[in-house]
């Protein structure tokens, strides 16, 4: 099957892996990426649970013959594989609004990194010009 078993167990992993981002959503809605990931989140688990579904649908009937088992074996490998292809889509969107959002969270830590060198280099310079007014003074008297 999977490396991970059933695809509810493969989503289990993937959940675990990302940033947990429900604490930071009035800063993501203001650069408008917290709905976008909420919104995929829940389409992701949406597609998860139609799939577990599916899976529990396959079983052979025994009464059935077997052409019509096969029937509804194709029909389930084409419902699951429709139902992979939407997941693959949805994990590419929010893999790209996680980017997205990720090039944010760069770009303020660049200007954040910014503001503190200039910063630094405006105490530096309050310093030293406090410093050579103290030692004119004690030159002076």
């Amino acid at each position: 099957m999977y490396k991970y078993g059933k695809i509810s167990n493969f989503y289990a992993q993937f959940t675990k892996s990302l940033i947990h981002l429900q604490s930071r959503d009035l800063i993501l809605t203001k650069i408008g990426a917290g709905e976008i990931i909420y919104d995929l989140r829940k389409k992701i688990q949406q597609i998860q649970d139609e799939l577990n579904q599916l899976d529990e649908s396959i079983a052979d009937i025994p009464e059935l013959i077997d052409s019509a088992n096969l029937l509804r074996t194709n029909e389930y490998l084409s419902k699951t594989n429709e139902k992979k292809t939407e997941l693959i889509s949805v994990y590419v969107q929010y893999s790209d609004a996680l980017e997205e959002l990720l090039g944010t969270v760069f770009e303020i830590q660049k200007d954040l990194k910014d503001i503190l060198q200039e910063q630094s280099s405006i105490l530096s310079k309050s310093k030293s010009k406090s410093k050579s007014k103290s030692k004119s003074k004690s030159k002076s008297k």
